[in-house]
């Protein structure tokens, strides 16, 4: 019996193992190719030579080899991506509140439709959009690349769900000592959705700072540009160059790497109750 019980232990972790590899394989090749010298470059499963050229050739300005504003462009990705994920979690947290713990007629019709808008690929907003933003004068700015991502439906989503699973009775007896709705929500429901806030938070960024075509759309300048704007810039319509091409991916790779790495015990938390 505990010899049958180690062989399925070992079947698991060989199991565990192999999935592992299969996830993390991909990246570690994108890794091992941005160092690779570039006639290794998809060549070899693991290079043997390595260099800086990839990544040289990305801070060189890639095929106009002229300087381009790195520094800017990171800080304006950060400046986006923060901004828009902000907006995102403060309005899903304030709607799904709305729709989990209050009464009001046309809850369920709103829930209903929020649902049915989730179907819906958000590129057929794309052209209405643009030419809102363009109307607005907002093109060019921060303004055009944030607004835009202020509502997440899939945060109203997640956040309705887990604020559903509170008791009400926190939120009784807290308007019987007299607390506002905005008192409740920062007060009481915040605190007790830090787990699940920290998953948003994560998906929402990750899929902010990976944004390509909105901000190609309402970009111009040099000023405004953002980093994964930045980097298509810097190769031809038919790239050509995949050395530089796994360097820029693993640049815009590192910040959300750095992200869950610090967020890893909540993350997990979160993850537990959303796969409830």
């Amino acid at each position: 019996m505990v010899g049958h019980k180690k062989n399925t232990l070992i079947i698991r972790y060989i199991i565990a193992f192999l999935l592992l590899f299969v996830m993390v394989f991909p990246y570690l090749y994108m890794v091992l190719n941005s160092f690779a010298d570039w006639n290794q470059v998809d060549r070899t499963l693991i290079p043997s030579h390595f260099s800086l050229r990839s990544y040289e050739w990305l801070l060189s300005g890639g095929q106009s080899a002229e300087p381009r504003p790195w520094i800017r462009a990171f800080f304006n990705s950060l400046i986006v991506s923060t901004g828009s994920t902000a907006l995102m979690m403060v309005t899903g947290i304030v709607v799904a509140y709305s729709l989990a713990k209050l009464q009001f007629r046309g809850r369920n019709f709103l829930n209903n439709a929020i649902l049915f808008q989730m179907f819906f690929p958000a590129i057929i907003l794309l052209v209405p959009t643009f030419l809102i933003i363009q109307r607005l004068g907002l093109y060019d700015s921060y303004w055009a690349m944030i607004l835009p991502k202020a509502l997440s439906l899939w945060a109203v989503f997640m956040y309705t769900n887990f604020f559903r699973a509170i008791p009400d009775t926190f939120i009784e007896a807290a308007k019987l000592d007299g607390a506002s709705d905005w008192q409740i929500i920062f007060r009481i429901i915040l605190p007790m959705s830090k787990s699940i806030t920290i998953v948003v938070f994560l998906f929402l960024f990750m899929e902010r700072w990976t944004e390509l075509l909105w901000d190609m759309l309402v970009v111009k300048s040099d000023n405004m540009l953002t980093l994964n704007v930045l980097l298509s810039q810097m190769f031809g319509p038919y790239g050509g160059y995949p050395g530089p091409m796994y360097a820029a991916s693993v640049i815009l790779t590192v910040p959300i790497i750095i992200l869950f790495l610090f967020f890893a015990k909540k993350f997990k938390e979160g993850m537990q109750f959303t796969l409830k």
